[in-house]
């Protein structure tokens, strides 16, 4: 008859043991690997934009074009404003030189010259006709005002041609943003230093290079 060897008690849960504490191991090894490696990425993602005081003091802020269709906006931050950035269809582009238009407006000729560079003083307060960067604050009560391109709506009237209207107190503003006469704002909105990099790209806080 043959004889059995015993097997030790607790021998197969020993070798078990052993297999977890080695995965566990491999795991927890893994982890720390990893929390290393995000750790050290995380001041170098850090690194490649500016500092949240380095913003708010008034940083440029790079904003690509080539992306935006005539006739959208895109909304940037800069020294902790909203700024729009306006691609204006040839329409709109026109439109601002419509004489009906400038005569309801209360600063046409944008002679209030805190609200924008003097490079900017001309009908579209802008460096190309075909865009349009401004500050998005009412210069009543600091609201930000809706961008609304449509012709004509209901609750704005038939004489409107596309512009900003402040949903709050009822300014108006036209797609260069000069406010309309008879509305609370008392300026037209803000217009910041900005200069083109190129053709699509365009940095808002800086002024262009002169020369």
């Amino acid at each position: 008859m043959t004889q059995k060897v015993p097997v030790a008690a607790g021998a197969t849960h020993d070798g078990a043991l052993s297999a977890d504490r080695r995965r566990l191991l491999r795991g927890a090894t893994a982890a720390l690997a990893g929390v290393g490696i995000g750790a050290a990425a995380v001041p170098f993602v850090s690194s490649m934009k500016p500092s949240a005081r380095t913003q708010a003091a008034g940083a440029p802020i790079a904003v690509p074009l080539a992306g935006l269709a005539p006739g959208k906006q895109v909304t940037v931050e800069w020294r902790r404003k909203p700024v729009w950035v306006l691609r204006r269809t040839q329409e709109q582009i026109d439109d601002l030189a419509n004489p009906t238009l400038a005569i309801r407006l209360r600063d046409p000729d944008s002679k209030i010259s805190s609200q924008q560079p003097e490079y900017m003083r001309n009908r579209f307060r802008s460096l190309r006709p075909d865009i349009l960067v401004a500050v998005a604050v009412c210069t009543h009560l600091g609201c930000v005002p809706t961008y609304r391109p449509d012709r004509a709506p209901a609750d704005l009237g038939a004489a409107w041609m596309g512009g900003y209207f402040c949903p709050c107190h009822g300014s108006r503003f036209d797609l260069a943003g000069r406010v309309f006469k008879g509305v609370p704002a008392p300026t037209n909105l803000l217009i910041p230093p900005y200069r083109f990099e190129s053709d699509d790209r365009l940095l808002v806080g800086e002024n262009p290079v002169s020369g």
